[in-house]
């Protein structure tokens, strides 16, 4: 079976300085906003639909960043090849505010202090995410 999901990068200019936007999923660790794609969404309506509901944050699609894939077992659905599409994406709007059925919490980060965290807690199929994101951003990590 296959699953598709979207999620992003967040980044806003805040008082002239660059943020990015890490949540603390469910487990404890750092991670993006992303969920599964839902019946007649396009990825990225997926991505910034799971954005909003994730973090409270609107946002554009700025570009793609890359792909992740796996496969992972479920339950009940047996063996799920797994494709998650993640795209840079600038905050326009919104309030944030974490969704806690979902995850823990969400913050901004300076660039180097989210790209420390996301080497320190998050996960490592993440790490070219984030880097790429701060690439398309200008910056070198």
């Amino acid at each position: 079976m296959k699953e598709i999901s979207a999620g992003g990068v967040v980044f806003r200019k805040h008082e002239g300085a660059l943020q990015i936007q890490l949540i603390q999923d469910r487990y404890g660790k750092i991670s993006l906003p992303k969920g599964k794609m839902e019946a007649g969404e396009t990825v990225e309506q997926t991505a910034l639909r799971e954005i909003v509901e994730e973090t409270g944050m609107e946002g554009v699609i700025i570009a793609p960043i890359d792909q992740i894939k796996y496969k992972y077992n479920h339950e009940s659905k047996g063996l799920v090849d797994k494709e998650v599409h993640y795209y840079l994406v600038e905050a326009v709007g919104g309030k944030l505010q974490a969704q806690v059925e979902e995850i823990r919490g969400v913050e901004w980060f300076e660039p180097s202090e989210a790209w420390r965290r996301q080497k320190q807690s998050g996960y490592n199929n993440n790490d070219r995410i984030v880097a790429g994101a701060l690439r398309l951003l200008g910056i070198s990590v």
